[in-house]
């Protein structure tokens, strides 16, 4: 007795693969819980940006620590996330960070 089988012919499938976390930009918003204040920066490593600033290591928030993460944003190119940042730092980035964080900078 034999047996036989159809077998598919093999198809090249591209797998998607998202991209890596650690590959990602970061615009990030800390609040200092001394004086209220926010910062906005930009990184390609947010936990290592974050420690960073929470340790006294940036000179523009080491005397405002400690330091909270209220947002952040993530992109697949730098520029885009320079943009941004840029964005956030004018009067209407300002505006909208005020009136969609609302509740995130009342913590």
């Amino acid at each position: 007795m034999s047996f036989s089988r159809y077998v598919e012919p093999m198809t090249l499938v591209r797998e998607f693969y998202p991209p890596k976390f650690l590959d990602m930009f970061y615009v990030y918003i800390l609040k200092s819980l001394k004086d209220c204040q926010l910062y906005i920066g930009y990184t390609k490593n947010l936990q290592r940006r974050f420690n960073e600033h929470n340790n006294g290591k940036s000179l523009a928030t080491k005397n405002r620590i400690p330091l909270t993460l209220v947002y952040y944003e993530a992109y697949l190119a730098e520029i885009d996330a320079k943009n941004r940042e840029k964005f956030f730092k004018t009067g209407w980035g300002r505006n909208y960070i005020k009136r969609n964080l609302k509740k995130s900078l009342l913590i």
